[in-house]
């Protein structure tokens, strides 16, 4: 085959492969900047500016209309970009990752409208790897998982195209007709099959590597992870509306699984931290902070069973729970009421005098921790019964600022019928809590005194005006008070035993000191206007339960968890193996006892067994041949009552009939008719018997003769008389021979 014949077919798989090269290496692309902007930390210019980019060269593709930037713009926009880099960094967005990022992105722009040499395609290749990689730093999500598969499987096709196409470039295309079909639906069909393939052993054998490998450090780059808008609602500084703003959104925060909970029976209060000064717009915490020292086993003692000024606590019932967060920012501990203890991989934890605990820790930041509460028990009798002063040492918590008199004068109204303390505390949330609504519609801008606006003009807010309105009105009474803001109840999770924990369980209450019982919690907001939850799918439950396994078991995976599963799979194996063995002896012994129980039911009761036997052989043969049996009723009903079907009694007489004659020595064959059969028979006085018999059974199976078919029975009655008559003649003549 000449030269000439043989290009033509070469020139034609250069091009498929060049053309779904392209498509590949768009997609990979465009894969991985998918899996960049599903982590929501990429800010929206970027996400529209290559949107954009990538939209168009999707366009090209369709319409095969290529346009190249020259090499000089490249080179020139190349060193542009670096002064808008360091700008970026230093002055825009200043954080080394969300600049390397734009960075990134821009490369990728520039060299996906420049694509002329093969360095090109890979230096493409390279550039989605880091989106992905920043995609696995900006975000600990399970959808992260689904992006990286698509990436990997788009990722096996570019580079199988990438060495074809290398190939084909630097060889001579082996010999190929060029009158052959076009190869790229073959190509595209094993492209197809493979691919998945590969992927899927590839994540498998990735997923082994990860669990058996021992961690080292699961934190990497997480200095460089952005930080979640719902940590600002947890500082030492929270102006009013701040809450409400987090509870419009619905990410999760944390999951937090009770020891011993399967019901989902607690609704508890999440505490993160006290606030105690305000100033008519805007809470803060001016409290210091004591470093704590962890004991003998690692774990860190947060509050003894009595208050640091004598107060006696009481305790109800003590839990404790696991705490899974989402990087949301903080390094604050959310724990439920009087907690006692703290159990994490933290080697530095404080607290300060308003509960609130700390991570001090930068190189561990808070993703999981145990730790153990007391859930306090209120003696409403004890309460009443203390005495109404205020102790040293906590003017801080009755200070004021400048207010509306309005304000003090309605506490007053509220609470003049009360003659406790408490009892006060009580009016006044009570009162709060009825005759005010809850809305998380936010005004615009924050009034001059935002708590008059809100008692007496707006009447509707959300718990922080609830919280700062009787803070502030139990300080005008001379009670201490403070602010807490932390989170409530979280949706039950039952696949998991878990609390899911959003960001609209966001939530602000009040606590107040009084001397002998120490802080007592309140919560004026109304208890109807919490979110409700009972309207989640079951679909919904089944990605949670999925993102939390994906949290616990591949983001926080470590040595102790490695440590667990190895134990884990031990004991299961074990169990399996037992378990096993002790059902296989379970059946042996069954069987022993069967063959037991059946050898004295045969040796005991001999002729009931063979009764049985042989009731259950008949009932099987009678099963057996049912279908005959059935039939041979039906033909006897017909050959008794011709008239009811005369053909087909006919057809039964005629058979019997030559069934009668074989006896005699003269078979019917096949090919034999009715009439030749008659012909046949030499025995003249038999042979006219069966003539008639013959024309009679005609007339009833051609011609429907009742009649004719009535007389069958008699005729035949008639042949079989004469077959009697012939075998006594026959005995005859053998006796006397």
């Amino acid at each position: 085959m000449t030269e000439a014949s043989i290009k033509p077919g070469g020139i034609i798989m250069a091009k498929t492969i060049e053309r779904y090269f392209d498509v590949a290496l768009y997609l990979l692309v465009l894969s991985g900047f998918g899996a960049l902007a599903s982590t929501g930390g990429l800010d929206l210019p970027a996400v529209i500016l290559v949107g954009l980019a990538l939209a168009l060269r999707g366009v090209q593709l369709l319409t095969r209309r290529e346009f190249a930037i020259p090499e000089r713009w490249t080179t020139l926009l190349t060193l542009i970009y670096v002064v808008i880099y360091l700008a970026d960094y230093f002055f825009l967005s200043r954080s080394f990752l969300t600049a390397t990022v734009h960075l990134v992105l821009f490369a990728m722009v520039v060299r996906l409208f420049s694509l002329q040499r093969t360095r090109d395609h890979y230096m493409l290749a390279v550039l989605s790897f880091l989106m992905v990689l920043a995609a696995a730093v900006l975000t600990v999500g399970s959808v992260f998982l689904l992006s990286f598969a698509g990436f990997l499987l788009v990722a096996v096709v570019t580079f199988v195209l990438m060495e074809m196409q290398h190939s084909v470039s630097s060889e001579q295309t082996h010999a190929q007709d060029p009158r052959v079909a076009s190869p790229a639906r073959p190509m595209a069909y094993g492209l197809l099959a493979i691919a998945p393939a590969l992927m899927l052993m590839i994540l498998a054998g990735s997923f082994l590597i990860f669990f058996i490998l021992p961690r080292i450090s699961s934190r990497y780059l997480s200095a460089y992870a952005p930080t979640s808008d719902v940590s600002t609602g947890f500082t030492d500084r929270v102006q009013l509306g701040r809450i409400g703003q987090i509870q419009q959104s619905s990410a999760v925060v944390m999951h937090i699984e009770i020891q011993n909970d399967l019901q989902g029976a607690y609704d508890l209060k999440w505490r993160g931290m006290a606030l105690s000064a305000f100033d008519g717009r805007e809470w803060t915490n001016s409290f210091d902070q004591t470093q704590l020292r962890p004991a003998g086993d690692g774990s860190y003692r947060l509050a003894p069973l009595v208050d640091l000024r004598g107060a006696s606590v009481a305790a109800s019932r003590s839990i404790r729970y696991r705490v899974l967060m989402e990087p949301i920012g903080t390094n604050v501990f959310f724990l439920a009421e009087r907690p006692q203890s703290l159990t994490g991989n933290f080697r530095q934890v404080s607290m300060d005098a308003g509960g609130a605990v700390y991570d001090l820790d930068a190189d561990h930041p808070i993703n999981q921790y145990e730790a153990e509460s007391q859930l306090p028990e209120i003696d409403n009798d004890g309460l009443r019964v203390a005495a109404n002063t205020v102790p040293a040492g906590m003017d801080r918590y009755l200070k004021l600022p400048p207010l509306d008199v309005r304000i003090s004068k309605l506490a007053e109204e509220i609470t003049g019928q009360a003659a406790s303390n408490y009892d006060k505390a009580v009016a006044l949330e009570q009162y709060l809590s009825t005759h005010f609504g809850y809305t998380l519609e936010l005004p615009r801008s924050l009034p001059q005194d935002p708590l008059a606006n809100f008692l007496f003009e707006r009447k509707h807010g959300h718990c922080e005006y609830f919280a700062s309105s009787m803070a502030v009105m139990l300080r005008s009474l001379r009670i201490p008070s403070r602010i807490v803001t932390g989170f409530r109840g979280g949706e039950y999770n039952d696949l998991t035993g878990q609390y899911v924990v959003r960001a609209s369980d966001a939530h602000s209450w009040v606590e107040a000191y009084f001397p002998g019982s120490g802080w007592i919690s309140f919560d004026p907001t109304p208890a109807g206007s919490l979110p409700a939850r009972t309207g989640w799918s079951r679909m919904q439950l089944y990605v949670d339960a999925a993102a939390s396994f994906w949290r616990e078991w591949v983001i926080n995976y470590d040595v102790s968890h490695q440590r667990t599963l190895g134990k884990n799979t031990a004991a299961s194996s074990r169990q399996f193996f037992d378990e096993a063995l002790r059902w296989i002896g379970r059946q042996h012994r069954a069987m022993l006892r069967a063959a037991r129980r059946a050898r004295d039911h045969f040796t005991n009761f001999p002729v009931r067994w063979l009764s049985g036997l042989i009731a259950f052989a008949a009932v099987q043969i009678a099963l057996l041949n049912l279908r005959h049996l059935v039939r041979g009723l039906r033909n006897r009903s017909l050959r008794a009552h011709p008239e009811r079907a005369p053909r087909e009694s006919a057809a039964l007489w005629y058979d019997r009939m030559v069934s009668r004659m074989a006896r005699l020595g003269w078979r019917k064959s096949l090919s034999q008719t009715p009439l030749d059969f008659v012909a046949a028979i030499q025995e003249a006085a038999l042979q006219k018997k069966v003539a008639r018999f013959t024309r009679a059974y005609e007339s009833a199976r051609f011609g429907k003769s009742v009649g004719d078919a009535q007389s069958l029975p008699e005729l035949f009655q008639d042949i079989t008389a004469t077959e009697a008559a012939n075998s006594k003649k026959t005995a005859k003549r053998v006796a006397a021979s």
